[in-house]
């Protein structure tokens, strides 16, 4: 459908596939891994709450899983509803409100990502120091910091792609409104949009926290290395494996998603990469955590034993 005017009132989501043999099994697919996410970070959600864990580390951890299911539930829920109720328009507005939620919480998961590696920094190479600085208050405004940067960091770009008056086509080859395939159907220049995510995605979004988290574990490595003894490497180095573990996972699928050269490059390849960084790293995360986690598995024990003296 070939679209030139000043006002597009909705877009069609294209989705994963358009092979109808495919549509249940993906529906299956992508319903099972956004229960296992949201059953995942909710029991992580239950367990912070409990006193022994009021610490910065699972403070944050707190933080990471409720943007995992936001992040999950504004990508996923179109494939959903699709199937539902066969409807594949989004209005203008939704899709632009989408593409705003899910850059900020992309970004979101990256800064407190960050904050999480500076605080397993201090734990390790700082222990003396750790919770003077790491105190409540300054756990508050850290968390308050990266919600209020990011929300208004990705408002630029996404002002530039509101203020597009011309597309080739209201159908978008993805499963949900993102920057990039919109982009790639506008009529409109697009250069100052390019320029201005390039600077942002290099520097506020991705690069600088990449540098800071790496800059974090190469003092961390170095500290665990100096320790003498091979178990206390160990336990250094398990309390920090976990964290090490999500960082790369996520820098792996957001680089090959947004930092890979379009030419060349199968969109249906790009909707996969978009698929493991939206529903399979939200999902794995809260798994990498718990059970890997020795404090997070006696948190859940304590409340469900709690809960049955209740009872």
């Amino acid at each position: 459908m070939y679209v030139n005017q000043t006002f597009i009132d909705y877009f069609i989501i294209k989705g994963i596939s358009d092979d109808p043999h495919l549509q249940l099994p993906i529906f299956l697919v992508v319903l099972l891994i956004y229960l296992i996410t949201l059953c995942g970070n909710l029991t992580i959600l239950i367990a912070c709450r409990d006193p022994q864990l009021h610490t910065p580390m699972y403070f944050f951890l707190a933080n990471l899983s409720v943007v995992d299911i936001s992040c999950t539930t504004v990508s996923q829920h179109k494939i959903l509803t699709q199937f539902i109720t066969g409807h594949k328009e989004v209005s203008f507005f939704a899709c632009m409100a989408q593409m705003y939620m899910f850059g900020s919480l992309q970004i979101l998961e990256l800064v407190i990502l960050t904050a999480m590696s500076y605080d397993r920094y201090l734990a390790i190479c700082k222990p003396l120091h750790y919770h003077i600085i790491m105190n409540p208050r300054m756990c508050v405004l850290v968390a308050a910091f990266c919600w209020l940067f990011v929300f208004l960091e990705i408002l630029p770009p996404v002002g530039v792609v509101y203020s597009f008056s011309c597309y080739t086509t209201n159908e978008i080859n993805h499963f949900f409104c993102d920057i990039v395939p919109l982009t790639q159907i506008t009529c409109n220049d697009t250069r100052v949009l390019e320029t201005l995510f390039f600077i942002e995605a290099l520097f506020p979004m991705m690069l600088t926290p990449f540098l800071l988290t790496f800059a974090s574990y190469v003092f961390i490595i170095a500290s665990i290395l100096k320790i003498r003894s091979t178990s206390g490497r160990l336990k250094a180095f398990y309390t920090c494996s976990s964290h090490l573990t999500v960082v790369i996972l996520l820098y792996t699928t957001l680089f090959s998603q947004y930092l890979t050269p379009n030419l060349g490059t199968n969109s249906d390849t790009k909707k996969v990469s978009a698929l493991l960084n939206t529903a399979a790293v939200p999902m794995l995360n809260p798994l990498i955590y718990s059970l890997k986690n020795k404090d997070v598995k006696a948190a859940l024990v304590r409340g469900r034993g709690y809960s049955k003296t209740n009872h």
